[in-house]
């Protein structure tokens, strides 16, 4: 697993300084037999990239770290907010009906359901949905708060939480979604929402580093 693919250069480079720093850059130029400038691109890359580290008037030195110890740094550093979604938000007094007909128009496993002041008031699934609909007629006079699930019992997150801690509750609770929300005057408001697809494009932009 590795944040970044080194070029041959880079990694003699690596090399260089693991067995020789702390080195200043002109005598990695030195040792290469290259221009400092040219070398400028690569030693920024590596220094970015967390393989060197860089002090005034000492030169490169080697991290020490692996590329999945960078990995899992960087990871560390990604927050809710760095790749929430959009969240889907109906009123706890819409119809069972309308709920199902809102999932499929919009593509989601979760809505979140809110009270009149626009409050979080709880979370609906497909499977809540699907649960609600077997033998029962009537799904236009059925009220979503009914069967949805409320406080206490709704996972939900900050948006300055951490994703890897995020993605930790959705496959403890084996969710497809957790709501991101504000605390306000008599509640919490939902702003987001963090997804199995979320995560995914989070570790996939990780990898390639982008």
């Amino acid at each position: 697993m590795s944040t970044i693919e080194l070029t041959k250069r880079q990694e003699q480079i690596l090399e260089i300084v693991k067995n020789n720093g702390p080195i200043t850059g002109e005598h990695i130029a030195d040792r290469l037999s290259l221009t400092r400038a040219t070398l400028r691109p690569d030693l920024a890359i590596l220094t970015m990239a967390g393989y060197l580290d860089a002090r005034p008037r000492v030169g490169y030195f080697y991290t020490g770290k692996t590329s999945t110890q960078l990995l899992t740094e960087n990871l560390k550093k990604i927050l809710a907010k760095d790749y929430q979604s959009l969240p889907v938000v109906v009123n706890e007094n819409i119809s069972v009906y309308d709920a199902i007909v809102t999932v499929f128009l919009e593509d989601v496993g979760t809505l979140y359901v809110v009270d009149d002041d626009s409050h979080l008031a709880g979370v609906l699934s497909r499977k809540d949905l699907l649960r609600a609909s077997i033998g029962n007629k009537d799904l236009t006079s059925l009220p979503v708060h009914i069967i949805m699930t409320r406080m206490p019992n709704i996972t939900y997150c900050k948006k300055d939480d951490l994703l890897i801690e995020v993605a930790r509750k959705l496959i403890e609770k084996q969710i497809d979604s957790i709501p991101v929300v504000k605390e306000t005057a008599g509640g919490m408001e939902v702003i987001g929402r963090i997804t199995k697809t979320n995560i995914t494009k989070a570790f996939v932009e990780l990898a390639d580093d982008k």
